[in-house]
């Protein structure tokens, strides 16, 4: 590897947020990372999130900054500080009000995806057993993100929803962290048909580390990982890869259980397919302290990639996705 530190963005996180963490953020290389702001939060306790926010951006201004622009993510280098993009894993902040999507991003919510597993007011999930695609309500806030220079995020979306909001959208979107439905069965991963249409459109997908997805699950090796990205790269180019780890660390049940159940059930729905899939998984032995990125970085140097295609994984590709993306019209 070259002597320049490289460009790493991590396209999802879900951690316990703290000084210690921060700090071991910036030791692993990070350059930016995208964090989960909301999960089934309201538009009025949304703003309860940014305020949350708005404090660990005084608190640990030394560590972290926040992302309203891509511009924001070259200051975050300079500057030696972590950039911060906050988004919304399902489209509960903004209720029923189309008006809340310029609010939201006014805000800095920078990323939003359209359903989370469950069918929303604009989309299906995809643990719906029927999927309706997107809905008139859908079609419109679609408009209103691209309008606004909001990225849309179809990772928990089903097929048809996502095959007609990639269809549907005058910009490129993301799947911010999943992986191909052909190295794990995982109703969250992507086919070929959806990768396909979302490449040929200027997308980009971010490679989950989340062990229920993964093949051989926590016993997914780094040599595993990077074979699949290999036969992604194969299927759609290397310029739409990056990583969107999913990592949750130190969160306790509490938290699994509310992104899984909200307040749409009164049992607990395990949500991954199996009872087995009740708790955490157990972490990757490769992915799970400051060394990660960079063993993912040395990892695909082993399996054949270039430098320059390294580092176009581990976070080039991301900051030109975002450069055009988080753009008003």
């Amino acid at each position: 590897m070259s002597n320049k530190k490289p460009i790493i963005i991590d396209g999802l996180q879900y951690c316990r947020w703290d000084r210690a963490y921060f700090e071991s953020l910036k030791n692993s290389g990070i350059t930016a990372v995208h964090i989960t702001l909301v999960y089934h939060e309201t538009a009025r306790e949304t703003l309860t999130r940014f305020a949350q926010w708005n404090h660990y951006f005084e608190l640990y201004q030394d560590l972290i900054m926040p992302i309203r622009s891509s511009k924001d993510i070259i200051l975050a280098i300079t500057s030696e500080r972590i950039g911060i993009l906050l988004g919304a894993q399902n489209c509960s902040p903004i209720d029923d009000e189309i008006g809340l999507v310029e609010v939201m991003r006014q805000q800095g919510l920078l990323i939003m995806q359209l359903s989370y597993n469950n069918q929303s007011l604009l989309a299906s999930g995809c643990y719906e057993q029927h999927d309706g695609g997107i809905t008139r309500f859908g079609r419109q806030v679609i408009s209103e993100m691209n309008r606004v220079g909001m990225i849309i995020d179809m990772s928990h979306s089903a097929e048809r929803s996502t095959l007609e909001a990639i269809d549907l959208s005058s910009r490129p979107l993301c799947i911010s962290h999943a992986n191909p439905s052909t190295a794990h069965s995982a109703l969250r991963n992507k086919s070929a048909t959806v990768l396909r249409a979302l490449t040929q459109r200027d997308g980009l997908i971010g490679f989950s580390l989340y062990p229920f997805h993964l093949p051989n699950g926590s016993q997914c090796t780094l040599t595993d990982f990077c074979h699949m990205i290999a036969d992604t790269a194969a299927l759609i180019g290397i310029e739409h890869i990056g990583i969107g780890s999913d990592l949750c660390l130190n969160q306790p049940q509490h938290v699994l259980e509310w992104m899984r159940n909200g307040r749409w059930s009164k049992t607990i729905d395990y949500g991954e397919g199996s009872s087995n899939n009740a708790g955490w998984p157990e972490p990757l032995s490769w992915f799970k302290n400051s060394t990660g990125m960079m063993n993912i970085y040395q990892g695909l140097l082993d399996h054949g990639f270039n430098q320059h295609e390294c580092n176009q994984i581990i976070g080039t590709n991301w900051l030109n996705f975002l450069k055009k993306g988080l753009v008003a019209i």
